[in-house]
């Protein structure tokens, strides 16, 4: 018997190691080259390079405005999945409203080098930043940021550090920890992960305009937790849930609401 005990706590122990060993593989699903940026994202769109503090260059979409222009730049960061091209119907329907609209691929993703972790997102957000206001005339306080999903998470790190006219946040997550509970209900996700992305710890610090936007029916993020983050937020604009919207869903990745919502926070 013991020694059955023996065999089963080594497994256990092993396959907790491979889990610690392979997670970000779990939690990061980067999709390959997206293509040309004109043929995807629309004549004004073309593709820049990004310099990160560590020493990468990030491929990223810069999409100009085809309406009025409002002179305010958007920063749109990523879900954890999939790559830039994914996000051309966005920055198609902001453009056509009068913003500029960067689409950052993060390290790894998009044909970019590097390996995606939490702190590597952030410097490539610093990095995105950092192209907007010294290579693509944007004015700091006319520059929005945008995260979706684990996006929001990166983009909330950044407003900390960096406030920007607005933010917006669609569907995100108080941290990581308790969406890999939700899906991983047998393990310990809690000890397990490496990399926290802890928006409910880095809310409070926020100081802009901030809307939260997300599906009443997400089954990836729960509604309950994007509404714990409106909850903390310091200069809340409003809280838009989408009733019987899913995480995926058209009207969450480009529907109307979302591109009043970016105009809502745009600075006059």
């Amino acid at each position: 018997m013991a020694r059955t005990l023996l065999v089963i706590a080594g497994v256990v122990v092993a396959l907790l190691a491979l889990l610690w060993a392979v997670q970000r593989r779990l939690i990061f699903l980067p999709g390959g080259d997206p293509g040309s940026a004109t043929a995807t994202a629309g004549a004004t769109a073309r593709e820049v390079r990004l310099g990160t503090e560590d020493g990468l260059e990030l491929r990223a979409w810069l999409v100009g405005p085809t309406g009025a222009d409002r002179r305010v730049h958007v920063l749109f960061a990523p879900g954890n999945a999939g790559h830039r091209g994914y996000r051309a119907g966005l920055a198609r329907r902001l453009a056509a409203d009068g913003f500029t609209v960067l689409l950052l691929d993060y390290r790894g993703f998009g044909g970019n080098p590097g390996s995606p972790s939490e702190e590597g997102l952030a410097r490539d957000a610093r990095a995105a930043r950092r192209f907007l206001v010294d290579q693509a005339g944007a004015a700091p306080d006319r520059l929005l940021y945008f995260g979706e999903s684990l996006g929001s998470a990166v983009v909330t790190g950044l407003a900390v550090s960096h406030p920007p006219a607005g933010l917006l946040l669609r569907s995100p997550f108080t941290d990581l920890a308790s969406v890999g509970q939700l899906h991983y209900p047998l393990l310990p996700v809690r000890h397990l992960l490496r990399d926290r992305f802890d928006v409910l710890g880095a809310i409070p610090r926020v100081r802009a305009p901030t809307i939260v936007t997300y599906g009443g029916a997400d089954r990836v993020v729960p509604p309950e937790l994007s509404q714990a983050v409106a909850d903390a937020a310091p200069e809340l604009v409003r809280a838009l849930r989408l009733p019987g919207a899913d995480h995926n869903d058209q009207i969450l990745l480009d529907g109307t609401e979302i591109i009043d919502a970016v105009a809502e926070l745009a600075p006059h």
